[in-house]
């Protein structure tokens, strides 16, 4: 019996903005400054004190097993085959809804195409988020120039918004995380716990509602960090 995953690494997007780069390799193994890309976040997992890590696969799915194994660096690596299961990905609710009964109660969620090399997972910030009881905690960022208008706000009781005011700053979501496994269960999600249908869903839809109910607080991350969406920004990373 494996430990439930303390993390959720996402992995199973196509990538289509990638292409043809993403043709033949899932971007979360595309090299950026000698390593796979997703392998910065398994590192920073790691330092952060993370022992068990759940990864969701689908586009080319069996090549990141087949290059991580299960295990590296120190961290226990299970896999969430949505590819193999369902034909594809299941979008970033439908993907967690699935892997939740190997999830511990309260878990990270971090995408495996964004780079982030300096963020910390630490034991400290998720223990201020389970004594805060809310559902859900989220990283912002300043907006780059790909989403100028930001996606939440952050209010002055560090609740996040899901619609600032006028004239109040909007940030990006960093797609880092901190979840209770509640916010992913009946009546705040309607999908069965397991998505044994394998029902698409996106989560942005379902963090405004909680936003709204004052169930998801957030903060500002200011470090080094870059949603590696296209081959622009991915050869911007690894320099001339």
């Amino acid at each position: 019996m494996r430990a439930p995953a303390q993390a959720m690494v996402l992995a199973a997007g196509r990538g289509e903005r990638m292409r043809p780069l993403t043709d033949v390799t899932p971007k979360p193994l595309l090299p950026v400054q000698g390593k796979p890309l997703m392998q910065w976040t398994l590192e920073a997992l790691a330092r952060g004190g993370a022992r068990d890590v759940l990864v969701n696969t689908a586009w080319l799915g069996e090549q990141i097993p087949a290059h991580f194994g299960e295990g590296f660096g120190g961290l226990a690596l299970s896999y969430s085959h949505e590819g193999a299961d369902f034909g594809g990905a299941l979008e970033t609710a439908g993907g967690i809804v699935r892997a939740l009964p190997q999830l511990a109660d309260v878990f990270w969620v971090a995408a495996g195409d964004v780079f982030a090399p300096q963020f910390e997972f630490t034991q400290a910030a998720r223990d201020r988020f389970v004594a805060s009881g809310r559902l859900a905690h989220l990283w912002l960022v300043p907006n780059p120039p790909h989403n100028p208008r930001g996606d939440f706000g952050i209010a002055q009781d560090g609740s996040a918004l899901s619609r600032p005011g006028e004239g109040e700053p909007s940030h990006t979501f960093s797609t880092i995380g901190l979840y209770r496994a509640e916010f992913f269960r009946s009546p705040r999600c309607e999908i069965a716990v397991g998505n044994p249908s394998g029902t698409h869903a996106a989560l942005a839809p379902m963090l405004r509602l909680a936003m709204a109910a004052g169930e998801v607080s957030a903060e500002l991350y200011e470090g080094a960090w870059t949603d590696v969406g296209t081959p622009q920004r991915l050869a911007a990373l690894n320099g001339p």
